[in-house]
């Protein structure tokens, strides 16, 4: 049983799909393992076992029938709390939407379930999901299956944690400023941070408008770059619900990838990278050179500029929407969310010519990156300035420099503001933590970055699993600390 939570998804789908697997033994693996060890990294808030059984069984009854297999037939996957799974949870790890459940699936998860798979839960996020760490009083903190001692990252950090650690063979995060490509390159997993509207927002809380929608997008997250890419075909598609949704066709690319040019750069000029992460970007460029393609160093325009953008729009622009749904009940606020709220009151309030300036300057240097990437239609940089941070920590000393929590993921908020579709892929495991680099593509070319990212993950190999079955103990926190309600 233990062996089959190992297999990546395609392969279990696969298993499935000729007979040699069936759903219920693949879910009662999963359901096992999440038993046995999601106690100590508490990554499922909430875990629905009696509806993952009674999916597997009704799988096993429709092939028994001689109907063909999906994509995902009997694949265990969980979703990210923030996203509407019909009867689950959906209180996006906060006490002011405690006991909120969702009535319907969001668009995403109907497309999912009618692929084959079987929902297993959904998982842990801080507050809001304004944070690069997941804790919330209402459930928790996530651990990292790698070490206890530091996070999974946010705020997909409980996704990030289930599927590194096999509790799920892949799942749903999000992405409003690194949400999936930093607990990807936390836990040492694969996250694709898609284009606006590729994916629809449609059953997401917070909902797809204004800054949250111009930034934030929903993405397909897994231990191999084939089953990202497996994910992220069955759940890409227009809906009306999001506004940023579009029609655009979803095709393979026309020519060899190694045909493209790539661009790769270690730092932004500002904020100091570890030197281990240096040596991951230019070990990730050497292995794509090696692998045929031309790799020169480039590192684009603005990108200090980028980041400030994304600042007033993500944290000063966001604070204004929220403030409606958080005034007179500060008190129920997490420690977490209430230090984002920090980093806008320490700023004079947005102005209406600074919001307009702002939407301005990003379309310029939104024009300006695409322009370069016709010459360097990929990029290859940092994730973040460091590897996965111990909990509660928010500054760090590298390169001389003192660090701060809110620059050291700046890395991924660069392409939020831009839109484009962006890639983590781990690359290597230094100090006993996972290291990953970013991919990034031309907007609504994902499938040129997955292709870029299985050559990457073919001269590299694959990450091996954590050692959380060799971790013994509980979590770091207290034993009280709130824990996942199950439906068993």
């Amino acid at each position: 049983m233990t062996d089959l939570v190992q297999l990546p998804a395609s392969e279990m789908a696969a298993r499935v799909a000729d007979g040699a697997l069936s759903p219920v033994e693949l879910v009662e693996a999963h359901l096992e393992r999440i038993q046995a060890l999601n106690p100590r990294i508490n990554a499922f808030s909430h875990v629905d076992a009696d509806g993952a059984r009674e999916a597997a069984r009704a799988l096993e009854a429709r092939r028994a029938d001689g109907h063909a297999a999906r994509p995902l037939e009997g694949v265990p996957l969980s979703i990210k709390s923030s996203i509407a799974v019909d009867g689950f949870p959906w209180e996006c790890g906060s006490e002011l939407r405690r006991g909120i459940r969702a009535d319907s699936d969001a668009p995403l998860v109907a497309r999912l379930k009618a692929a084959g798979a079987v929902i297993l839960g959904n998982t842990n996020v801080p507050e809001f999901l304004m944070a690069w760490e997941t804790n919330n009083r209402i459930y928790g903190h996530t651990d990292n299956p790698w070490d206890l001692e530091r996070t999974a990252g946010g705020s997909s950090g409980g996704e990030s944690a289930a599927i590194a650690a096999r509790l799920s063979a892949g799942g749903i995060g999000t992405d409003g400023g690194g949400s999936i490509r930093v607990p990807a390159h936390f836990t040492g997993i694969c996250g694709l941070k898609t284009t606006p509207g590729r994916v629809p927002a449609t059953g997401h809380f917070p909902g797809p408008a204004g800054p949250f929608a111009a930034l934030g997008v929903i993405g397909p997250m897994a231990r191999t770059v084939q089953d990202t890419r497996l994910l992220f075909k069955v759940v890409a598609g227009p809906d009306d619900g999001d506004p940023y949704s579009a029609p655009v066709p979803l095709k393979d690319p026309d020519a060899d990838p190694r045909e493209l040019k790539i661009g790769f750069f270690e730092d932004d000029g500002h904020t100091p990278v570890t030197t281990e992460t240096r040596i991951a970007v230019r070990g990730a460029a050497a292995a794509l050179e090696a692998q045929g393609f031309t790799v020169e160093e480039f590192r684009p325009d603005n990108l200090l500029e980028m980041r400030r953008l994304w600042w007033n729009l993500f944290v000063r622009a966001g604070r204004l929407l929220l403030a409606p749904m958080i005034e007179g009940r500060m008190a129920e606020l997490s420690p977490i969310f209430d230090e984002y709220l920090e980093f806008a009151r320490d700023e004079d309030p947005l102005t209406l010519d600074e919001l307009l300036t702002t939407l301005v300057a990003r379309d310029r240097v939104r024009e300006r990156l695409l322009a370069q990437m016709r010459e360097y239609p990929i990029l290859v940089c940092p994730v973040g300035a460091a590897q996965a941070f111990r909990h509660g920590e928010r500054e760090w000393r590298i390169g001389g420099q003192e660090v701060a929590y809110s620059e050291a993921w700046s890395h991924t908020q660069w392409f939020n503001l831009t839109g484009n579709p962006v890639m983590a892929v781990p690359v290597d495991v230094v100090g006993g933590l996972p290291i990953g680099v970013q991919i990034v593509g031309r907007c609504w070319d994902e499938p040129t970055v997955l292709d870029v990212a299985a050559r990457l993950e073919e001269a590299v190999g694959r990450l091996g699993p954590p050692p959380i079955d060799k971790i013994t103990g509980p979590s770091t926190e207290s034993d009280s600390s709130p824990r996942p309600r199950e439906s068993s």
